[in-house]
């Protein structure tokens, strides 16, 4: 493990290097260079988003960090006056994923998510079938990840993983056949069905993933016109596209590492000892499910209200007004913070403690800074400038089924390169004011950006799921990168594409 992360430090440390130099004398470039097209807000905004862009793509230093230098340049540079510049940072979608997080701590806090995948991973039809505990470590990730942080269930399903695959050398051993777990093929389809499942999961709610949210965010800040994306709309196109990524990925990745055993003695017994090693259902647990619920079914009323009344019923405007989906994740997290897990000492569900911890601080300051440098993008006429250049590249009248795809493209490449988080940031504001400028709804291509942006598969550094199991040493970069090229060539082109334009389209009126 320690030898492939070791391997992995100096082409981290050249990209950062080549970073710390290449982004502020791209800026400096750019800000004394002029284009007399742009605004000298705009054109100076150009040199800063760069910078930012760039320090994004190669890390010299952490992401949220880089985030945080946007709007402060932007500010110190006159670009824009400070309440402007980070005002974004108390977007409502902040508080939705606070929220999430939050809700997510609490069942790693009360071992609710180890129930679940223990659960899951316990039932008969899994048995000690070598495809049927793929399948059902793969099925535990996904679900999983939908409600709590991709990194969150790779590191609890990480362990688990291994654990099987110790038995299985031990029952390798014991019937004299000595295997090597890193050049063993079902390992690395184990390990690499850990990692993405983890990542497929995640498209399932809006919550499951920061593009999710980051995408719903500028979607309601660049096009305030546009129809209201839903929790429950979201999740009618989210499960369809996790369904059909996992059998995908399934398919693919049993076809290149299948296992040379039928049954793996003593994997039955391993679940069942970790499921029975939690013990009976605690109060806190059940009210980790109480605050689930409630949240869930706060987020959901909005589109059951609508098959009673009609949108623009008072009955819907009082919802709407009172309980946003903001609200609805600060409820359910707050209840963690209520509910006593003791009632004689009166000890919360989650103490503060916890909660803290389990707020991923990065992520919001990402988001808000990425919301921020979108919104002065926007005001400032860069979007405009930029979406018109690619306008002229694609022609006056270019096919939707073609600009959708481009822009899909773009995003899964850059997530391969760096922090999904970070290239949806990046691509989000230009597609949804280039999509507005062409007369296209903004909707499709900012859903196909943030799906494609949960496919990256081929590198270690693409998301933190794949570089948990790529430490394990188990898995071969070639591997990784094979493996990888064929699930997101396929996903984008037959799965992607295909449900934005129609099932989206048809979903959201567009």
């Amino acid at each position: 493990m320690e030898n492939t992360i070791i391997a992995e430090r100096p082409t981290r440390e050249l990209r950062k290097t080549i970073g710390t130099v290449i982004g502020p004398l791209a800026a400096i470039i750019i800000w004394f260079t002029p284009i007399e097209s742009l605004s000298d807000a705009a054109h100076h905004l150009l040199a800063v988003m760069t910078l930012v862009a760039i320090w994004w793509v190669t890390e010299p230093v952490p992401i949220p960090v880089t985030s945080l230098m946007g709007p402060t340049l932007c500010v110190a540079t006159g670009i824009a006056p400070v309440e402007d510049a980070f005002k974004d940072f108390a977007n409502p979608m902040i508080f939705l994923f606070l929220g999430g997080f939050m809700l997510a701590k609490g069942m790693m806090v009360n071992g609710l998510d180890k129930r679940i995948a223990y659960g899951i991973m316990s039932m008969k039809w899994v048995g000690d079938s070598p495809r049927h505990i793929f399948l059902a470590i793969g099925i535990a990730c996904m679900l999983c990840s939908g409600w709590i942080s991709n990194t969150a269930t790779a590191a609890m399903m990480f362990p688990i993983s291994l654990g099987l695959l110790q038995t299985i050398r031990d029952m390798m051993a014991a019937n004299g056949k000595i295997i090597d777990l890193s050049n063993y093929k079902y390992a690395t389809g184990l390990m690499l069905m850990t990692a993405y499942a983890c990542s497929i999961g995640g498209v399932m709610t809006p919550i499951g993933t920061p593009p999710n949210i980051i995408m719903l965010g500028f979607l309601t800040q660049l096009a305030p016109n546009a129809p209201v994306v839903s929790f429950f709309q979201w999740m009618t196109w989210g499960i369809v596209a996790m369904i059909i990524y996992f059998i995908l990925a399934s398919v693919v990745l049993w076809w290149m590492f299948p296992a040379d055993v039928n049954h793996i003695e003593g994997a039955q017994n391993f679940i069942r000892e970790c499921r029975n090693s939690l013990g009976k259902w605690t109060r806190a647990q059940k009210n980790t499910v109480i605050a689930f619920c409630v949240a869930v079914a706060l987020w959901v009323a909005p589109s059951v209200i609508m098959l009673i009344y009609r949108q623009d019923s008072d009955v819907m405007k009082f919802y709407d007004s009172h309980f946003p989906e903001a609200i609805g994740g600060m409820i359910g997290a707050l209840l963690l913070f209520l509910l006593p897990a003791d009632t004689k000492t009166w000890k919360p569900t989650m103490n503060w403690k916890d909660g803290v911890a389990g707020v991923d601080w990065g992520t919001l300051l990402l988001f808000g800074g990425g919301l921020s440098m979108g919104a002065m993008m926007y005001t400032t006429g860069l979007t405009n400038w930029v979406g018109n250049g690619i306008r002229d590249v694609m022609g006056s009248n270019p096919s939707e089924w073609v600009f959708v795809g481009v822009f899909c493209t773009v995003a899964l490449l850059l997530s391969e390169l760096t922090s999904h988080t970070a290239s949806t940031n990046l691509i989000a504001p230009i597609a949804i004011s280039t999509a507005i400028s062409v007369g296209f709804s903004p909707i499709p291509v900012a859903i196909g950006i943030a799906l494609s942006s949960s496919l990256g598969f081929m590198m270690p550094v693409s998301t933190p799921p794949n570089a948990i199991v790529y430490a394990s040493g188990y898995v071969p970069i070639t591997k990784m990168i094979k493996s990888g090229v064929i699930i997101d060539a396929i996903g984008i082109l037959l799965v992607t594409i295909p449900i934005v334009m129609l099932l989206v389209r048809a979903v959201m009126g567009v």
